[in-house]
């Protein structure tokens, strides 16, 4: 299965950036194929526009969109909107990391794609 990760790529943690290999790692050991945006995606870019549009041709491709959220990441959340407007299965990769909140939010709407809505 082709599966396309979107996660952070600017500013992202040593701790956060080593489960996600560990994570596409263990996709990847499993059969499947993954990009990767920080390995698959040129990054070079000054302006973002073909970031973008490599990024929206890679989800286009994927069977599969997985996520792993973090709130402050801007890419994931533009991914996270194309993914959605060309309809793809969407399967939250860090569930146990993602709060829900008392009013409505892009983490109760991934909490809920992935069956886990605890909003109030």
């Amino acid at each position: 299965m082709k599966i396309f990760l979107i996660c952070p790529v600017r500013m992202v943690g040593e701790t956060e950036r080593k489960k996600i290999e560990n994570y596409v790692a263990s996709l990847e050991k499993s059969g499947h194929r993954v990009h990767w945006p920080e390995r698959d995606t040129n990054q070079n870019d000054g302006i973002g526009l073909r970031i973008c549009r490599d990024n929206r041709a890679a989800i286009k491709e994927a069977d599969e969109i997985h996520i792993w959220w973090n709130e402050k990441s801007q890419g994931s959340l533009f991914d996270f909107g194309m993914a959605f407007a060309q309809e793809k299965k969407i399967i939250l990769a860090n569930p146990n990391d993602v709060l829900s909140t008392t009013q409505k939010s892009f983490n109760n709407v991934l909490l809920s794609l992935h069956g886990k809505n605890k909003a109030v």
